[in-house]
C-alpha cells in the first residue's frame, strides 16, 4: 500500500503526540491531549499551516508542519517553512521523509513560494545529510533566543 500524506485531523492528536515525543530536545514530553485539542483548534485558523500526516497501511508513521508565510518583500512572493518533521524510529530510512519533504516542496511551488526554509540543531548531522540530498543549501546562520 502506497504512503499517504494528508493534513491532520483533530482525531489524529493521539498518533501525532506519540510521534512527538521522538523529537529531538523534549526528552519525550509532549502535551498532554486536551491542551493539544485546544492549540489544535487555534492552528486551524491559520490560513496557510498545516500539520500534515504520513501514513503507512494504516499507521501514522510520520508528521511535519508547514506553514506558507506571505510577505511583502520578494515581490510579494510567499515563501514555504517546515517545522517538526519527525518520522518514526521503526520507519526511518525508507524514504518516508524524502515522501513527505517532496509533498511540502510541491505546496510551496504551487503557492508560489520563492522559497522553502527549515532550520535544524546543529548536533542532529544526519538530518543535515538527508536535507542537503534533497536540495536544501546552508545559508546563513539560524539564531534561537530561549524563552
Amino acid at each position: 500500500m502506497p504512503l499517504v500524506i494528508r493534513a491532520a485531523k483533530e482525531e489524529d492528536l493521539p498518533s501525532l503526540l506519540a510521534l512527538y515525543a521522538e523529537l529531538d530536545g523534549d526528552e519525550g514530553r509532549v502535551l498532554g491531549l486536551d491542551e493539544a485539542r485546544a492549540i489544535f483548534a487555534r492552528l486551524q485558523r491559520y490560513p496557510n499551516y498545516r500539520i500534515y500526516l504520513a501514513i503507512l497501511d494504516g499507521e501514522v508513521v510520520g508528521s511535519f508542519a508547514l506553514l506558507i508565510m506571505d510577505n511583502l518583500a520578494h515581490h510579494g512572493a510567499p515563501s514555504g517553512i517546515v517545522e517538526d518533521l519527525v518520522v518514526e524510529a521503526a520507519y526511518r530510512g525508507r524514504g518516508i521523509g524524502r515522501q513527505m519533504m517532496e509533498y511540502a516542496f510541491a505546496r510551496c511551488k504551487e503557492a508560489g513560494c520563492y522559497k522553502m526554509a527549515l532550520s535544524s540543531n546543529l548536533k542532529r548531522e544526519a538530518a543535515h545529510g538527508f536535507y542537503e540530498r534533497l536540495g536544501f543549501k546552508k545559508h546563513g546562520y539560524s539564531f534561537i533566543v530561549e524563552l
